[in-house]
């Protein structure tokens, strides 16, 4: 075997030999069809338990990264050669932000292009499901439950962070945000995402729409074509829209985004391969190379939104997209939204080296940068480990909830919805196994206080596959069990009528 493993101390073990062994993969130091030594051998050779090397082993399998051979034993997966390299003599990402502005400079695009669209026919947030106000049993989606904030201890770091504004002078803030935090961002992500960066590759947004925002503004001319996934996340679409690009929704199938289906001249490609919105299974390892191969080819950037990451309830997490990127060609978003409270206002983006400049140009000729008193507030929150314990209270929560919500779907549901196969997310989509009006359905809910969105309306060109949507983040486990309930009894009144 062409790697060294070296095990320091008796902690998180099979995390060691787990991420020196993927690492060994995705760099390319272990080839396609290299065979592995058993996981006894390799136990004994590393001085721990086979059941440390099992658990690797288990988790390099069910993401993709190894394969057995009956009578053979255990090898690296084909395919994870074709993950793109940076070029010799081209630091990091350097040259590749040259390639998106080259291929735009010699753009087809027609002479008298469409201006940028009226911002009163652009599709925002408005097209999201509206809350259900007035009623506990709401199961929209992308809501968190602010009650288990502990606002305490927030009030804590908010003074922490008064006193150190007051020793300090009246000026301008850096337009990336406050280093401490910066800090925090990229320690938690290498720790529980395995996205590497130093902290001054971290750009704090005021959420993941601006950080998304100030990309479009860096890589896309009017004109340009741009993928977003179908069904997809409203919002997103419309911001691409807005800077004038034409956006061409690419279907998704059980694998997430299919990439042969890419337009070819799309200069940015948004998705979300962790917990795909709104139907959140996970992008396949193979599609994601794919992807990346893809993008490269092209001189195309890819968006990773990785909104609600942090919840995963079954089998072992996908690592992000960026985890796999050698040659600079993910920018990765993600949000405190869904993990704290959305009026918090603050998201990140890691971006390619090469598009960092020109995003702080952007944030700061535009914003000029974020609140630093809730930035420095918020580094400290997550510098003492609060955010790690308020995480963790938060699995155990919505887990419950989950339990809770699929416990209906496989019991008096099941004749009617079918829940789509994930793991993770604060929300869970389900499919109508009969043919139903789903319009008719979410309305008959809503009119009995039962707040169901339907999936329909994040669908562009794909044909919809009709279903449901139930958000667990907001709605108390009590009232999931007596609102499913109800619409049990309900539900079959409603598809028959």
């Amino acid at each position: 075997m062409d790697i060294h493993i070296s095990v320091e101390g008796r902690h998180d073990l099979s995390g060691q030999i787990y991420r020196q062994l993927r690492a060994g993969i995705v760099d390319g130091r272990l080839t396609g069809g290299t065979r592995l030594p058993s996981t006894r051998d390799l136990a004994t050779q590393l001085g721990v338990s086979r059941k440390t090397t099992l658990d690797v082993f288990e988790r390099l399998f069910a993401e993709g990264y190894l394969i057995t051979r009956p009578g053979s034993g255990t090898f690296v997966a084909d395919g994870l050669e074709r993950l793109p390299a940076s070029h010799p003599g081209v630091s990091g990402t350097g040259g590749h932000l040259a390639a998106v502005q080259a291929a735009r400079a010699t753009s087809t695009t027609r002479p008298g292009a469409q201006p940028l669209p009226m911002w009163a026919q652009l599709p925002g947030r408005e097209s999201l499901p509206s809350p259900l106000t007035g009623s506990p049993f709401d199961f929209i989606g992308g809501v968190t439950d602010k009650t288990r904030f502990p606002f305490d201890v927030w009030r804590r770091c908010v003074n922490h962070a008064l006193r150190a504004q007051s020793r300090g002078r009246g000026t301008y803030r850096d337009p990336a945000g406050e280093q401490e935090l910066r800090l925090a961002i990229s320690r938690y992500l290498a720790f529980s995402r395995a996205v590497m960066s130093n902290w001054d590759e971290v750009l704090v947004t005021q959420g993941a729409q601006e950080a998304l925002d100030l990309i479009a503004r860096v890589t896309v001319a009017p004109g340009d074509v741009v993928a977003v996934e179908d069904p997809g996340y409203p919002p997103a679409r419309a911001c691409l829209a807005a800077r004038g690009a034409k956006v061409v929704p690419v279907p998704v199938d059980g694998q997430g985004l299919i990439v042969r289906k890419l337009p070819k001249a799309a200069r940015l490609v948004y998705v979300t391969p962790s917990h795909q919105f709104p139907l959140g299974m996970p992008m396949s390892l193979e599609r994601r190379v794919e992807l990346l191969e893809w993008a490269q080819q092209r001189g195309a950037v890819i968006v990773e939104d990785d909104y609600d990451c942090e919840f995963r309830f079954e089998g072992r997490s996908m690592e992000p997209l960026k985890s796999l990127d050698r040659a600079g060609l993910v920018a990765y978003v993600g949000t405190f939204s869904k993990t704290l409270f959305p009026e918090l206002r603050v998201g990140y983006v890691v971006a390619p080296a090469s598009l960092s400049p020109a995003l702080v140009k952007a944030r700061m000729i535009g914003s000029g940068g974020g609140c630093a008193l809730t930035q420095t507030a918020l580094a400290a929150f997550m510098l003492d480990g609060e955010f790690a314990r308020h995480l963790r209270r938060m699995h155990k929560l919505y887990a419950a909830r989950r339990e809770m919500l699929l416990a209906h779907l496989n019991g008096r549901l099941a004749p009617w919805l079918e829940p789509v196969a994930t793991g993770a997310g604060i929300h869970l989509a389900a499919h109508f196994r009969v043919p139903v009006d789903e319009a008719r359905v979410s309305a008959g809910a809503r009119a009995a206080s039962i707040g169901l969105p339907g999936l329909t309306p994040f669908y562009v060109n794909a044909k919809p596959e009709p279903g449901l949507m139930f958000g667990y983040g907001g709605i108390e486990i009590e009232h999931i069990d007596a609102a499913l309930t109800k619409f049990a009894r309900l539900l079959p009144k409603l598809v028959r009528s």
